[in-house]
């Protein structure tokens, strides 16, 4: 029989990967994970981390180009690219 394999951080749903994060920060916290395990959870949270911000990233832009215009209509407007960062 095939082993199943983990999903890829970054094709978790939002709220799965948060959930995943959260619970591996926990364990992490603990203080009862020997060295090995406690790195493998550290490159597990890192992951689960930067799929989270990636999504959240691409949230903020389809809601900063998602604008109504008077008749009430859906419409995208252009992105700002000259952001002072």
């Amino acid at each position: 029989m095939p082993k199943a394999t983990k999903p890829i951080a970054a094709d978790l749903p939002f709220d799965e990967a948060m959930q995943k994060l959260e619970a591996t920060v926990e364990a992490m916290e603990s203080g009862d994970l020997p060295l090995e395990t406690l790195l493998a959870r550290f490159e597990e949270g890192t992951k689960l981390a930067q799929a989270c911000q990636a999504k959240l990233a691409e949230a903020e832009v389809k809601i900063q180009r998602l604008e109504k215009n008077v008749a009430g209509e859906t419409t995208l407007t252009p992105l700002e690219t000259n952001r002072n960062e």
